[in-house]
């Protein structure tokens, strides 16, 4: 488990505990045969936000070039969404310098994925994308300084995403795989985020969801080398189970884990955006079954820099609230409280962690994002499960006298039409949610 962690303390001074970045740097400095990256947010890009950020997307482009330049027999591979183009407004020099040191950039086929706000695409289709619109006009970048065309945000409203955070690369013998919630975008280096880093067969389980993304953009598959891995344990005599699961799979093993939950049973949510309907009415029907279920969550309120209304996660509170479970607000100051998992200790001894790039919400669990999760199942006293515990701990209680959450009640949002906007959005697609 690797965590980054942000706190301000009583003089407004920022503290920060962070170990994701590093760990992928590291992976990349060790890697001999493949580097496989797939990654949402890689950009210098830092919106209407100000202060200092700490420059991830340069240092993973500079360790990218170092590697490939240090082996060239190395394949490096870079697949990432059309947004870090400004949706084609843009070809960044950081790309251009990864393909000077021959790293494969595959921009992801958004086309490709199912419609996630139906009532803008079919306009598109039908209509819009004959008026040769892209070239009109002079507007404001919706990510950064300066301006874009009108096409930026033509494409921007389909709501489609490649949202994954996953490296894959050879490391001392063995293949390792890193699914995370963090981005290498410059504005989120201080979010809160998890990842969990593994080896073993499921990273070839890892390679085959990278290489449907290739498939469908006409690109070369990997073909993962045999590599031998010293000292390893037979797979059957493990203690921990990992299983990589992307998109619908992820919603579908969260609400199978949720339903089997009963007294004596606890679950800790700590989510970026929570506003699946089916997750929302399993955490209800656990709590009242007799479990003890508590929620962590982003307020909502800012944005790089700009400040959001609450919706989707105070709505879902409210709702939460009223039904009698424990809810608290991670105390962010502008940065955001990005990571997205579930952690479920069983009265039988057993535990159960997903974790990973999808919020549990419709877009990101009912096939419309591209999005990868881990889950991980074993014994409950296994490290993992206590480190992870120990992290929502620290939250909850506000450790060490230092203030990681603040109670329901400051930012409750009891208000019915806000609460409807939600559900509306939700259904519709009419958000970036």
């Amino acid at each position: 488990m690797l965590t980054d962690l942000t706190w301000h303390d009583a003089s407004g001074e920022r503290h920060t505990e962070q170990s994701i970045f590093a760990a992928g740097l590291a992976m990349i400095g060790a890697a001999r045969r493949l580097i496989l990256a797939d990654q949402f947010l890689y950009n210098p890009w830092r919106g209407a936000a100000s202060g200092d950020f700490l420059p991830l997307c340069r240092a993973f482009t500079d360790a990218l070039i170092a590697q490939r330049r240090r082996h060239p027999e190395l394949r490096a591979i870079l697949i990432t969404d059309p947004v870090n183009t400004a949706y084609g407004a843009e070809w960044p020099a950081h790309f251009e310098q990864l393909r000077g040191a021959g790293v494969e950039i595959v921009l992801t086929p958004l086309k490709a994925l199912a419609d996630s706000n139906p009532a803008w695409s079919w306009l598109w289709r039908g209509v819009l994308r004959h008026l040769a619109l892209d070239d009109h006009g002079r507007l404001p970048h919706p990510f950064d300084t300066g301006e874009v065309r009108l096409g930026t945000y033509l494409r921007l409203l389909h709501f489609k995403a490649n949202h994954r955070k996953t490296l894959i690369t050879d490391v001392e013998g063995r293949w390792t795989g890193l699914i995370s919630s963090s981005n290498p975008h410059d504005a989120s280096c201080w979010h809160h985020n998890l990842a969990l880093r593994f080896d073993g067969p499921a990273v070839a389980d890892l390679v085959a969801t990278e290489n449907a993304v290739l498939a469908v953009a006409g690109h070369e598959p990997v073909v993962l080398p045999a590599l031998s891995a010293p000292g390893s344990r037979p797979d059957g005599d493990a203690p921990l189970r990992v299983a990589v699961l992307t998109e619908a799979a992820i919603r579908d093993r969260v609400l199978v884990e949720l339903g089997a939950l009963g007294p004596g049973d606890t679950a800790a949510l700590a989510m970026f955006y929570l506003s699946h309907r089916a997750i929302i009415r399993a955490l209800i029907a656990a709590h009242r079954r007799g479990a003890a279920v508590r929620i962590l969550l982003d307020a909502n309120h800012d944005a790089f820099g700009r400040r959001k209304d609450g919706v989707p996660n105070r709505q879902v509170a409210w709702e939460l609230h009223r039904s009698g479970m424990p809810v608290r607000w991670i105390n962010t100051h502008g940065e955001q409280a990005h990571g997205k998992w579930l952690l479920l200790r069983r009265c039988d001894g057993s535990g159960v962690l997903v974790s990973g790039s999808g919020n549990f919400t419709r877009r990101n669990l009912d096939g419309f994002n591209l999005e990868t999760d881990l889950l991980v199942t074993g014994p409950g006293d296994q490290p993992v499960f206590g480190a992870v515990g120990g992290l929502f701990e620290r939250l909850w209680t506000n450790a060490g006298g230092v203030v990681f959450s603040l109670p329901y009640g400051a930012f409750a949002e009891p208000w019915p039409l806000k609460y409807l906007r939600y559900r509306f959005m939700e259904r519709s697609g009419w958000s970036t949610f």
